[in-house]
């Protein structure tokens, strides 16, 4: 059974960086796609950034540049760093898992609040 656990969410003034961390448990890890989402209140969740196992990137197109996704498949584990943030990156971030077709597993999420 695969779990994720997310840290490293917090307040943030405008232009200020955070790193999310997103731990994994179970078997496989290094063979699966990863990704972060988000969910702002009042709007669906959308993707952020996806990895593949071999570490190819794909962003959203309002966070490339200032968004980075990385994995560490020794220790389980996928990151975003996040730069130059601003107020409509305010959200629930996701970690999530794909093992099928679709991203099937998922974090409890961590907030990121980023004030004006």
């Amino acid at each position: 059974q695969v779990q994720l656990v997310e840290s490293g969410g917090g307040l943030v003034q405008t232009g200020g960086s955070l790193r999310l961390s997103c731990a994994a448990s179970g078997s496989f890890f290094s063979i699966r796609p990863m990704g972060w989402y988000r969910q702002a209140p009042g709007k669906q969740r959308e993707m952020v950034a996806t990895i593949t196992p071999g570490g190819i990137a794909n962003y959203d197109d309002s966070v490339k540049g200032r968004f980075t996704i990385s994995r560490d498949n020794a220790k389980k584990t996928v990151y975003l760093q996040m730069n130059s943030l601003k107020p409509e990156d305010t959200a629930v971030y996701y970690c999530s898992l794909r093992s099928g077709p679709d991203y099937d597993y998922w974090g409890q999420g961590t907030q990121v609040t980023v004030s004006s």
